[in-house]
């Protein structure tokens, strides 16, 4: 089994790591209380935890549907937590051009389901050497997944 490591976190190792938080971020100080209980919990159960929250939430259902305060403010809410709860932080990312913008900031590149075969998103985000978790689509075969890996 291939192993990747994220400083003290091994995802494929034996303990599962736990990513986690609200959907979108909300605000700073809904985003610090999520993040302190997570850290808690996780901590007394010797989990690793990645906090997740999304700056952008592109894939809503609804056009007036709350999407998050943009990338420069959510950026700053998840460089906050990360330096005040030392954990790693992950984001979404929906254009190629985010991928240079978070990679400073977060320690894993999340790509979303229903983006998980846009071939320029996946090699910038690729591109700043960052962990990349890809969501998988339903409507993408499990074997097809080997695809995004090799590409």
């Amino acid at each position: 089994m291939n192993k990747v490591k994220l400083d003290n976190i091994i995802f494929g190792d034996s303990a599962i790591p736990f990513i986690g938080g609200p959907c979108v971020i909300e605000s700073r100080d809904h985003c610090f209380g999520i993040a302190e209980k997570i850290t808690e919990i996780t901590s007394k159960l010797n989990i690793p935890f990645v906090f997740k929250s999304s700056f952008d939430k592109a894939n809503r259902t609804s056009i007036s549907s709350f999407r998050g305060d943009g990338l420069d403010a959510g950026l700053k809410i998840l460089e906050e937590i990360k330096n005040n709860f030392n954990i790693p932080v992950t984001t979404d990312i929906h254009l190629p051009e985010h991928a240079n913008a978070v990679c400073d900031v977060v320690d894993i590149i999340q790509i979303p389901a229903f983006l998980c075969r846009q071939t320029d998103l996946l090699v910038e985000a690729a591109k700043t050497g960052k962990v990349v978790n890809v969501k998988k689509g339903q409507f993408l075969s499990p074997y097809k997944v080997e695809n995004i890996i090799k590409n």
